[in-house]
């Protein structure tokens, strides 16, 4: 049975969830990239007044966490049932990418609705096998008012335990990240802790990104794998140290490789046009894991 069978009449409706935007989670994650908390004045250490402080892009990420109880874990660590899971045995699930779009700063102290609806499923085949493409959309609002779009791209497969990993070619003529053009850097030393620390501040217990004996015999990778959306929120760290008076309207990002802990990953990039940046991240020396395009206002 394919893929495309498991998945036949499958079609969760729309939710809605309501989360209060709290300071703690993003000085929490200033503190995992040793950087000063953008929630608070300068100095202030911890103790100053953040109502109404604006997240920095994509930080919203450490909010409307999925929780489930242990029993309903499954081997790998990800929930076995939940509304927007597709019911494909042996299940192995990719971050690929997504978009978002800002309307308007989520800040501290709001209380915001997000609404989550598939917005589509595309079975595809290719080098490493039968893969289910599912685009989630998210809607977030506060008062009534659209703060934020985002639209989450995952890919399934099915991998029994212990099978090996099939994995597509990386594209050779895509460049490095240190070769990446334009005057922004960052660099990130994503050893085990760091993956540990970013894990249990988004209540991610995927086994690949703490649990190396799983990771390397079950899911077949070389290491611990670094979190897709930690290298997301690495490519906006980019403009929001080198430019931080310029306010991030939208972004769009695609994961192209793993990265994996014990190697330093390097974001490089910077405008190309009046309104826009190309950011690219990875290790030294090999295509990019990570490349995306921010707008500005």
């Amino acid at each position: 049975m394919g893929l495309a069978d498991h998945v036949d009449g499958w079609a969760p409706g729309p939710v809605e969830e309501t989360d209060r935007i709290g300071a703690w989670p993003a000085r929490a994650f200033a503190d995992l990239l040793d950087q000063p908390s953008p929630v608070e004045p300068a100095g202030v250490g911890g103790t100053g007044p953040v109502e109404g402080a604006a997240l920095p892009p994509l930080w919203h990420r450490f909010h409307f966490l999925e929780r489930a109880a242990q029993h309903e874990l499954g081997e790998d660590g990800h929930v076995r049932a939940s509304h927007f899971l597709p019911p494909i045995p042996d299940r192995r699930r990719m971050f690929a990418g997504g978009r978002l779009e800002w309307h308007a700063a989520v800040r501290v102290g709001d209380e915001v609705v997000r609404r989550s609806a598939i917005a589509s499923t595309t079975p595809k085949s290719g080098r490493s096998g039968e893969m289910l493409f599912v685009t989630l959309r998210h809607e977030f609002r506060a008062d009534g008012r659209l703060l934020l779009t985002e639209e989450e791209d995952l890919v399934y497969r099915q991998q029994k335990p212990g099978e090996g990993r099939r994995v597509e070619a990386a594209v050779a003529s895509e460049p490095g990240p240190h070769t990446a053009d334009g005057p922004w850097t960052a660099r990130l030393e994503p050893d085990e802790v760091m993956l540990f620390r970013f894990s249990a501040l988004t209540y991610n217990a995927h086994r690949i990104h703490h649990d190396f004996p799983y990771v390397t015999q079950v899911e077949g990778f070389p290491g611990l794998v670094v979190h897709g959306p930690l290298l997301a929120l690495l490519l906006l760290e980019l403009p929001r140290r080198h430019a931080p008076d310029r306010t991030v309207r939208s972004f769009e990002y695609r994961l192209r490789a793993p990265a994996f802990a014990g190697t330093p990953v390097l974001a490089a990039g910077g405008p190309t046009t009046g309104d826009a940046a190309d950011l690219a991240a990875g290790t030294a020396d090999a295509p990019p894991s990570i490349t995306g395009t921010v707008r500005f206002a």
